[in-house]
């Protein structure tokens, strides 16, 4: 019984439900200020908003804005414009949001030096892509990534693989060691790293850690950079969450980034957390996916990390002291091909992470096999998904068959026969719950990162991943992915039929606010 009141009394006044209550009063005002209006004032005022609808509804239609985004703010305004267009102008002139966007295309300018691509690299690839050169090109002068050759690639297949070659590589670390995670949480596995980290820290090794402001809210105490700078280590968070109605909060650190003396880096969708290593089981097993890239290739993801850990740094930073400009020879990576790490941002009017999915499934002559732990698609990307599958390539997408979201489950089923009938394939985990981000196309290309197929990561969080071209790692993501389809079950139309009427009626009307899901 004190167990149940001690929880309950964590809900009731623990820190989360203490910033939605407050959230809950900024709304309440500004909806209920309309109510102290009168006759005159409300006629006005519903003039004055008609016309500002009717500009907002003109920007809405000329701007590069994405489709579901604009159906999603059109409905808001049309069936409340005394509410959606106030609301509308105050999203777009947020000086939070601006001054991140703006910091960030500053240490691009000034990191652009150290992200030239060699020029005999660019020879070779010039010859050995052919067509598929359009998008290194593309990754470089629009995304600003580089491509390198020369570079080794591990690849995990679950969390816990991921975990003992961290721990491997973090005891080698000599000058520096940076982290930027979407989730860190205590438990056995941050409680194994931190020690690495305390432990290096003593031997004189420069030890950086960053993680979203999500956690501030749940997983670690907020004063817990205190505690971390107390060790030696330096630690930053990105965007605290703060009661306070503000646009640049939705817009979430999700990279899941490590960099070990600038020659060893980690990406993937395996957070700092007991669940993806499955040693706490929350929806069965955690299916999860990560890789170590090691060589030139690491300085990409050298950069992604120093340009948020600068997003509120007045200081100039010297990135030539972390450039790794040597080789790096690992009997445990595999060599061959060409490797280009990039990240994604929302601020920017490029989303890269989308496209770049896009052109896999365009360009595919055999075959593309997709994890994602979310479906929540907008036309465009249905349509390639579609489209693909009618030219006759094998798509075939592997989901979570125990969801860790119910609201994203029921969204994904709203998706599923509109694909199956497209020919797109579709399974379900059956052991629990799938969390990797995985692309692989014919034997010749695959994409491990931290980007969903969902709004949030394709079009509102920073992203990252790895795109691996004729490296021999290829084949044991596909090999993976074919041995997780041995553990699912196929989704047929008659399994759609069978979906409840609740869960299709909540899932279809959640489409409606699916861009901010």
């Amino acid at each position: 019984m004190r167990v149940r009141i001690e929880g309950l009394w964590k809900v009731l006044f623990g820190r989360t439900t203490i910033f939605v209550f407050l959230i809950l009063i900024q709304l309440a005002v500004i909806v209920g200020g309309i109510g102290f209006l009168g006759m005159k004032e409300v006629l006005l005022a519903n003039y004055v908003v008609g016309v500002l609808a009717i500009i907002v509804l003109i920007y809405l239609i000329n701007n590069r804005l994405n489709s579901s985004f604009k159906l999603m703010w059109i409905i808001l305004i049309v069936a409340t414009p005394l509410i959606g267009v106030p609301f509308f102008v105050y999203t777009r002139i947020q000086p939070g949001t601006r001054n991140i966007a703006r910091r960030i295309e500053e240490q691009i300018s000034e990191q652009r030096p150290w992200l030239l691509p060699e020029k005999d690299t660019v020879d070779r690839l010039v010859i050995d892509a052919g067509s598929e050169y359009g998008l290194f090109k593309y990754m470089y002068e629009e995304a600003h990534y580089p491509v390198y050759d020369g570079c080794g690639v591990a690849y995990f297949p679950f969390g816990q693989d991921k975990f003992q070659a961290l721990l491997e590589q973090l005891q080698k670390a000599q000058k520096f060691i940076f982290m930027e995670y979407f989730i860190i949480e205590k438990g056995e596995m941050w409680g194994e790293v931190l020690k690495i980290l305390r432990k290096k820290v003593k031997e004189g090794v420069e030890v950086r850690v960053l993680y979203d402001g999500t956690n501030t809210m749940m997983n670690l105490p907020k004063n817990y950079p205190r505690v971390l700078e107390s060790y030696g280590i330096k630690c930053r968070v990105f965007s605290p969450m703060k009661p306070v109605i503000t646009t640049h909060q939705n817009f979430r650190d999700h990279r899941k980034i490590i960099v070990i003396d600038g020659h060893t880096a980690f990406t993937g969708g395996v957070n700092l957390a007991d669940e993806y290593i499955n040693k706490k089981e929350r929806f069965g097993v955690w299916k999860d996916s990560a890789v170590m890239v090691k060589g030139k290739a690491a300085n990409s993801f050298t950069l992604m990390f120093l340009q948020m850990w600068n997003v509120r740094s007045k200081w100039p930073e010297d990135y030539g002291k972390f450039m790794f400009k040597g080789m790096e020879e690992d009997n445990s990576v595999a060599y061959g091909g060409y490797v280009v790490p990039y990240g994604d941002s929302p601020l920017d009017d490029e989303d890269v992470g989308k496209k770049i999915y896009m052109d896999i499934l365009n360009r595919a002559s055999q075959y593309v096999h997709i994890m994602t732990p979310y479906l929540i698609l907008d036309e465009e990307m249905s349509n390639t998904l579609i489209f693909a599958a009618q030219r006759g390539i094998d798509v075939k997408i592997i989901m979570p068959h125990i969801p860790d979201k119910r609201y994203a489950y029921a969204l994904a089923r709203t998706h599923y026969e509109e694909l199956i009938r497209g020919g797109v394939k579709i399974y379900e985990y059956l052991p629990g719950f799938v969390h990797a981000k995985n692309f692989v196309s014919d034997d010749e290309k695959a994409i491990v990162g931290t980007i969903n197929l969902d709004f949030r990561s394709l079009f509102l969080h920073f992203e990252c991943a790895a795109y691996i071209w004729h490296n021999p790692v290829v084949e044991e993501v596909e090999a993976d992915f074919e041995e997780t389809l041995k553990e699912c079950q196929r989704i047929t139309l008659k399994h759609c039929k069978e979906t409840p009427f609740l869960t299709m009626a909540c899932g279809k009307i959640l489409r409606l606010i699916a861009p901010l899901m």
